[in-house]
């Protein structure tokens, strides 16, 4: 398993992190690329031009990587890394994964609430359950990832996870089969590096599966 939380799997295209010199899956890296006033960008989509450099989703790697200079010797070039770089990832991180939750529920793939996501964990409709890191417990403990832990998101806050369905807060959702599944999955894995939590968010190989 990757740093980031992600099942490592051989299909997968690897890059090596300039922190730790180990090559894994890019999908357990954050991209990151020099813009063209030598600033430092986080790529947390993979897209932007240029050469990429790579980090593990990890919050001390970033860390290391922006005071120890680590950018612009990988760069090759001087680099300026805005400050408190791996609170920046963090936050657009947070973001995709919300993205791609309301997505999932546009499409008809994702549910909230404790009777719903209930109703769908027993019916067998759910292959992934997320609940809030900051809800009540006892309200979560009534509820079981369909798949064990491998199948359960922990790392968005109720405010966070009410934004991806239009709700001020949410305690309970629960997401089909699909590729949206997988995707949020594989962003919430980068997300738990950034948050302290590397565990409970690497059910891509049974979304991929369902």
């Amino acid at each position: 398993m990757t740093r980031g939380g992600r099942e490592k799997t051989s299909e997968e295209p690897e890059r090596k992190c300039i922190v730790s010199g180990e090559s894994q899956p890019k999908g357990g890296l954050v991209r990151f690329c020099v813009g063209p006033d030598n600033v430092l960008v986080p790529d947390v989509l993979g897209k932007l031009p240029g050469r990429g450099i790579y980090v593990s989703a990890d919050r001390a790697a970033i860390t290391k990587a922006a005071t120890k200079g680590l950018f612009a010797r990988a760069a090759r070039q001087p680099v300026t890394v805005p400050p408190d770089l791996a609170d920046l990832v963090e936050e657009l991180l947070a973001r995709r994964v919300v993205d791609l939750v309301s997505m999932a529920r546009k499409a008809s793939g994702a549910v909230m609430g404790f009777e719903k996501v209930k109703d769908w964990l027993v019916k067998g409709r759910a292959k992934v359950l997320i609940q809030s890191s900051d809800g009540s417990e006892r309200g979560k403990e009534k509820l079981h990832p369909p798949g064990g832990p491998e199948t359960h998101i922990t790392v968005l806050s109720a405010q966070e996870l009410g934004l991806a369905f239009g709700r001020e807060r949410a305690i309970h959702a629960a997401l089909g089969a699909g590729g949206l599944t997988t995707r949020v999955v594989e962003e919430a894995a980068r997300l738990a590096g950034l948050r302290g939590q590397n565990g409970g968010t690497s059910a891509v190989k049974e979304t991929k599966d369902a």
